[in-house]
């Protein structure tokens, strides 16, 4: 039996391999929003992280592979709530027109009230650095897993805009995300619940939590406010050097992206021990504990309950 040529080239036709679309190009700032991101995005998206694992945004600088990253991106995913303020800088270098999501939109941030006195003001950032300015906004709205919902509801939202045809898919992973979301903030409910309440005292390098103790009854207190760049007084030191003593917190941490010196100092002068690291504003590289943005809570509330035990 013999084909036509006209079958030959439908034959032909009909076995070349399909050329699939490209994965959306994403940016995100930092690495705990590109977690969330990669979530959200699965198969879909190529994220790129700005501000990588271990690294502090706070004070980060952009590179020209920042710019040309961000001006090859179909989407650009920010914080917002002033934590990234080298992001405008670096969006018009790029010459970026593309759509850009504020992940934190819908957030209730935390604000400093007027009438604070002044240990207070400078325990929760008041002293400022030009050009990276918090203002009153306390910018670390992850470490409330409620947030972290609204953070994927955004994202969902964005990446579905941007990209329609997969719309379905985001959809999908994005609600099954924020289940595994709302069941680890059940957990870390139930972990909290076994340290007295006048035990949930923590020390940390910065005051990164303010979120997560208002969400889960801990309080926390730092001799750096909401941004890293601020410097503390020895003053400032000296003052929670003696609030520890008084009160007798023995939860000392440091974090992942921070500087240990400075807690293991106020730790030997209190008496206090450094009871390890916490991760707050970035992720630990891959493989590790603490790499990914429920491995974040995973890891730092286990640690948490057991240093909050000894106080």
């Amino acid at each position: 039996m013999r084909f036509s040529s006209q079958c030959l080239v439908l034959a032909l036709v009909l076995f070349v391999p399909v050329a699939w679309a490209e994965p959306l190009r994403v940016v995100a700032t930092f690495s705990i929003l590109a977690d969330l991101v990669k979530n959200v995005g699965g198969e879909d998206v190529a994220v790129t992280t700005l501000v990588s694992a271990d690294g502090d945004a706070h004070v980060y600088e952009p590179t020209p592979a920042d710019a040309k990253a961000v001006g090859n991106a179909q989407l650009v995913v920010v914080n917002g709530l002033r934590f990234e303020g080298w992001m405008d800088r670096l969006v018009k270098s790029a010459a970026y027109q593309g759509e850009i999501v504020v992940a934190s939109q819908g957030v209730t941030p935390r604000q400093m009230a007027e009438d604070k006195d002044e240990q207070t003001k400078q325990h929760h950032g008041k002293n400022r650095h030009e050009g990276h300015d918090h203002g009153e906004i306390d910018p670390h709205a992850w470490q409330d897993l409620a947030n972290g919902q609204i953070y994927v509801n955004n994202i969902m939202a964005a990446l579905a805009k941007v990209d329609p045809t997969h719309a379905e898919a985001y959809k999908k992973r994005g609600e099954a995300y924020r289940a595994q979301l709302q069941e680890t903030d059940q957990w870390v409910r139930a972990q909290l619940a076994t340290v007295p309440p006048a035990k949930r005292k923590v020390i940390t390098s910065h005051d990164a939590f303010g979120y997560f103790g208002a969400a889960y009854g801990v309080e926390f207190l730092a001799p750096v406010g909401w941004n890293t760049e601020n410097e503390p007084s020895a003053k400032q030191i000296a003052t929670l050097i003696r609030q520890i003593k008084r009160e007798g917190t023995r939860a000392l941490f440091v974090e992942n992206m921070s500087d240990p010196r400075l807690i293991k100092r106020i730790a030997d002068e209190a008496g206090g021990v450094v009871g390890g690291t916490l991760y707050s504003d970035a992720l630990a590289p891959a493989g590790q504990p603490g790499d990914s943005y429920l491995g974040l809570f995973r890891y730092n509330v286990p640690a948490l309950a057991a240093a909050m035990a000894k106080n």
